[in-house]
C-alpha cells in the first residue's frame, strides 16, 4: 500500500482519488478552496461535477498542502493547467528529493511555450516528475469505466512503479519513455477538439469530424517529430487515443465549447457556459506559436485561432481548410 496524495479535488482529481482508494491505497485529497473542501467532506459528492461519485470516508480531504505532501510517496497533481505553475511553486518548500510527482493535467504555458511537466521541473527542482494520459474521462473513471492509460518516466523504475499504483481491473495502464510525446498529444488534441465541436455545431457531420480527427493528429505528430518527440507516441493512447474520445465524447468540455462556437457564440460565451477550465482555449496560441517557432505548417490549429481569436466565422474557417492547395497525404511514399 502506498500513500499517495491527490492535489486538486476537480472532477479529475476525485476520480482518481476513487480509484488510488479501490485500488488498496491511503490516499489524501486536497483542495485549495477552503469551502469546496468543507463540502466534499459533509456530503462526499461533488453533484455539478462528479454526479454519482460518492467519495468514501477513508478519502481525507484537506487544504493544507504541507500535511498532503508529508510522507506522501507519491503526489497527484490534479488541478486545471493555467494554475500548474502556481500551485507548484506552493508545493515546492514541501516536495522531499525524490518525490514522485504525477501531472494529470493537459497543456502548454502560453507565455513559455513549455509543456507543463517542465514547468514543475522548473518549479521543483528535487521533484521526480512523471506524466499520466490517455483516453480518460473523469465521469467514467469515476464509474469504473474499463479505462486505458499511458505513464510516462524519466525512468523505466518509476514509470513501472506508478504503473503498479494505478493498474486495477479497471483502469489499464501501459508505460513509455516519451513525457514530450505524451503531453504534447494530451495538450494538443483539445484544439482539434474545439474544431471537432464546432463542425458538430455547424451541423456538419462524421465525415467531418474524421477528416479533422485523421488531419489532426498529422498536425501534432508534426510539430512532435519536430521538437523531439516519437511519432510512435502520436498514435497510441496520449495521441489518437485520447483525440478520439475528445473529439466525440459527450463529456468533452473543449468539443462542448467549440459546439457552443459553432452555434454563434463568442469564445467567452461558450467559456462561461461550460462553466469548467476549457484547456483547449488556452492551449491553442501556445500551438500556433509554437507551429512558427518551428516552421511547421498546421492549418487546422491556425484557423481554430482565428475563429477564437480574431472573430472568424466557423464556417469560413473550414471552408478555407477546405480549398487549400492541393496536397499528398503521404509525401514519405515514392511513386512507382
Amino acid at each position: 500500500m502506498a500513500k499517495i496524495s491527490v492535489l486538486g479535488s476537480g472532477s479529475w482529481g476525485m476520480a482518481l482519488a476513487l480509484l488510488l482508494h479501490n485500488n488498496g491505497h491511503e490516499v489524501l485529497l486536497w483542495s485549495a478552496r477552503p469551502e469546496d473542501a468543507r463540502k466534499l467532506r459533509e456530503k462526499r459528492e461533488n453533484s455539478s461535477r462528479l454526479p454519482g461519485v460518492v467519495l468514501p470516508d477513508a478519502i481525507e480531504i484537506l487544504t493544507d498542502l504541507e500535511r498532503a505532501l508529508r510522507d506522501a510517496d507519491a503526489a497527484v497533481l490534479a488541478v486545471a493547467s493555467p494554475y500548474i505553475r502556481s500551485t507548484a511553486h506552493k508545493m515546492a518548500p514541501f516536495v522531499r528529493e525524490g518525490q514522485k510527482i504525477v501531472n494529470v493535467a493537459k497543456g502548454i504555458e502560453e507565455k513559455t511555450l513549455k509543456t507543463l511537466s517542465e514547468v514543475i521541473e522548473e518549479e521543483i527542482p528535487q521533484g521526480d516528475v512523471t506524466v499520466l494520459s490517455g483516453p480518460s474521462h473523469a465521469e467514467e473513471v469515476g464509474k469504473g469505466i474499463p479505462t486505458t492509460c499511458v505513464v510516462s518516466a524519466h525512468t523505466r523504475e518509476t514509470a513501472e512503479y506508478l504503473q503498479g499504483i494505478f493498474m486495477s481491473p479497471v483502469f489499464r495502464v501501459y508505460t513509455t519513455p516519451d513525457i514530450l510525446g505524451v503531453e504534447l498529444g494530451g495538450a494538443l488534441k483539445n484544439v482539434i477538439a474545439l474544431a471537432a465541436g464546432t463542425a458538430d455545431g455547424l451541423g456538419y457531420g462524421d465525415n467531418t469530424k474524421a477528416a479533422l480527427i485523421t488531419r489532426g493528429i498529422t498536425e501534432i505528430a508534426r510539430l512532435g517529430k519536430k521538437m523531439g518527440a516519437q511519432m510512435e507516441t502520436f498514435y497510441g493512447l496520449s495521441g489518437i487515443g485520447d483525440l478520439i474520445v475528445t473529439c466525440a465524447s459527450v463529456h468533452s468540455r473543449n468539443r462542448k465549447a467549440g459546439y457552443l462556437i459553432g452555434q454563434g457564440k463568442t469564445m467567452e460565451q461558450a467559456m462561461d457556459e461550460v462553466q469548467m477550465v476549457v484547456e483547449g482555449v488556452y492551449s491553442a496560441r501556445a500551438a500556433r506559436e509554437l507551429s512558427e517557432k518551428y516552421e511547421v505548417e498546421m492549418p487546422i490549429i491556425t484557423e481554430v485561432n482565428k475563429v477564437l481569436f480574431e472573430k472568424k466565422p466557423a464556417a469560413e474557417a473550414v471552408m478555407d481548410l477546405m480549398l487549400r492547395d492541393k496536397k499528398v497525404e503521404t509525401p514519405m511514399l515514392p511513386w512507382e
